[in-house]
């Protein structure tokens, strides 16, 4: 072998050498880097699950108010349409009062009726007790009479007295004892008609105060019955308002199940209100989750239909029990057949901030992806 192949030969050894020195550089840059970033992962997980607790379980709520009549009658008006905006106290349905008005009507003439009667018990009750003072004062008048009667009666019987022993001694006249015994007898018996007199005015008194007694319980039994047709006619008026169904407040109307000129009866669901000034975030923590949440926590939101959408909360609230013991048919784990299940805890969070522009785009059920800040 001459000297120029050995140096070849050499050569091509050193290049396959470089060759594979740089090719295990090169694969340690790349685990490294590979490391490197399963570090920061594995660091930015970490620093995430301590400092968050998510779910996706989460979903949009706001109240959803059922109108329902409160009368019975036939559909005459209907002022909106499905799905319209509608402001608070806004005119939606008319229903046909004519009825409602007749007893409006009818309640009125009752009160009118009732408020005479007072009147005329009340005008009664006077009377009597006028006349009742009236006979009482005849009643004492009585009883003056019967003690001037007596009086009387008794002084004649003293003047009998002494006229009769003037007579025993032939001082007196036949005619004068006569006389004075006559008086007596007068005096006597006007006593007695005096007497009368008096028992019979007090009797008088006490029926005319019994009357006025009775008349008085007639006064209280009118003005209860004044007072129930005052009512019966409120409730006739407000039954008549009711005939005008308006918007318990701002949202939209939706689920409408009534036409012109249907007949309805009393708490017959007509549609329903959304709320769209009042949104929540009804989110179902499993029960392992629970113990790093406290109300008062920021979330941050995060909506599947808008995505770019950034809304922050706070926790407002916990439920009372778990989902399973407010369904329907809640699981029974005394059968014997028990497989643990992680449970859900429902938490609502409220909606703090948000563009009250883009209220619109908010609408209950939708689904969202919550992250509740611990630190």
């Amino acid at each position: 072998m001459s000297t120029d192949q050995v140096a070849s030969n050499v050569a091509g050894e050193g290049t396959k050498g470089t060759k594979k020195t740089r090719f295990d550089r090169k694969r340690v840059i790349i685990f490294s880097i590979i490391l490197l970033v399963l570090a920061i992962a594995g660091f930015r997980f970490w620093s995430v699950s301590t400092s968050y607790e998510s779910t996706d379980n989460a979903q949009i709520d706001a109240s959803i108010i059922p109108i329902r009549s409160s009368v019975s009658g036939y559909v005459k008006n209907i002022f909106f349409k499905d799905n319209e905006h509608v402001k608070k106290g806004q005119l939606l349905i008319e229903i046909d009062d004519t009825e409602l008005k007749t007893k409006v009507a009818q309640a009125q003439a009752a009160l009118e009726n009732s408020r005479a009667n007072l009147l005329s018990v009340s005008s009664n009750a006077s009377s009597g007790k006028k006349n009742a003072t009236a006979v009482e004062q005849s009643s004492f008048a009585s009883e003056q009479n019967v003690e001037a009667a007596k009086i009387k009666w008794l002084k004649l019987i003293e003047d009998f007295k002494r006229i009769s022993n003037l007579y025993n001694a032939n001082v007196s006249t036949r005619s004068a004892y006569d006389a004075s015994k006559a008086d007596v007898d007068v005096a006597k018996a006007q006593y007695e008609v005096a007497v009368n007199n008096y028992k019979s005015s007090q009797a008088q008194s006490s029926g005319a105060y019994s009357q006025v007694d009775a008349q008085q319980a007639q006064i209280t039994l009118a003005q209860a019955l004044v007072r129930q047709r005052e009512t019966e006619l409120t409730l006739a008026k407000t039954l008549l308002g009711y005939a005008k169904v308006e918007a318990p407040r701002d949202g939209i109307i939706s689920k409408r199940s009534i036409e012109n000129g249907q007949f309805i009866s009393m708490g017959q669901p007509l549609c329903s209100e959304i709320d769209k000034e009042n949104f929540w975030v009804t989110a179902n923590f499993k029960e392992t989750q629970i113990k790093k949440l406290s109300v008062g926590q920021e979330v941050e939101i995060k909506l599947d239909a808008y995505p770019d959408l950034k809304i922050k909360g706070k926790i407002e609230s916990f439920v009372g029990a778990t989902g399973a013991k407010f369904s329907l048919l809640p699981p029974d784990n005394a059968t014997g057949n028990f497989i643990k299940v992680t449970q859900r805890i429902s938490v609502r969070i409220a909606i703090i901030d948000f563009p009250k522009d883009q209220a619109d785009v908010l609408f209950p059920g939708l689904s969202a992806f919550v992250e509740v800040k611990l630190k």
